[in-house]
C-alpha cells in the first residue's frame, strides 16, 4: 500500500503539473518505502536527494508558467516554495551530517504539505492558467 496515492482531487487540470505532481508522490512514496524497509542510508541518501532535485525543477515549471501568464499570486506562491526549499535543503543537509531526520514526522509533513499546496496553493492558479489556455 503506498503513503500516498493520486485522486483526481488534486488535479489542477495542466497535464504537465499533474504529471509532476504523480511523480512527487511517488517520490515520497519511494522515500517513505526506503525508510520503512530500513534500506541503507546510502539508497535513503540518493531518494532524498533525488526528491530535493526534483521538487526544484518541479517547482520553477510553476513558476515559469505563472510568471509567463502573469499570475496575480505569482510573488506569494513562489514565496511557498522558497521557503519548501529550504526545508527541503536543511533537512539533507541534517541528513548528511549523519542525523536521523528520516521519520513518520518527515513523511506526514511531505504528505500534509503536497496535498495543502496542491489542493490549497495550486489550485488557485489552475482556473487562471486554464483561463489563458495551459491545459
Amino acid at each position: 500500500m503506498a503513503f500516498m496515492d493520486w485522486n483526481d482531487n488534486l488535479s489542477v487540470n495542466i497535464k504537465e503539473i499533474d504529471e509532476q505532481h504523480k511523480k512527487l508522490l511517488a517520490m515520497i512514496n519511494e522515500l517513505f518505502d526506503a525508510m520503512k524497509t530500513g534500506k541503507g542510508k546510502e539508497v535513503t541518501g540518493k531518494t532524498l536527494t533525488g526528491l530535493i532535485e526534483y521538487v526544484g525543477t518541479h517547482f520553477a515549471n510553476e513558476e515559469r508558467l505563472m510568471e509567463k501568464h502573469n499570475y496575480p499570486g505569482f510573488i506569494a506562491h513562489k514565496g511557498e516554495h522558497t521557503k519548501l526549499t529550504q526545508q527541503a535543503k536543511d533537512i539533507h543537509h541534517q541528513f548528511l551530517q549523519g542525523k536521523p531526520v528520516l521519520n513518520v514526522e518527515l513523511m506526514n509533513f511531505l504528505k500534509s504539505w503536497l496535498q495543502n499546496h496542491i489542493l490549497g496553493t495550486d489550485k488557485k492558479y489552475s482556473p487562471f492558467l486554464n483561463g489563458k489556455g495551459v491545459s
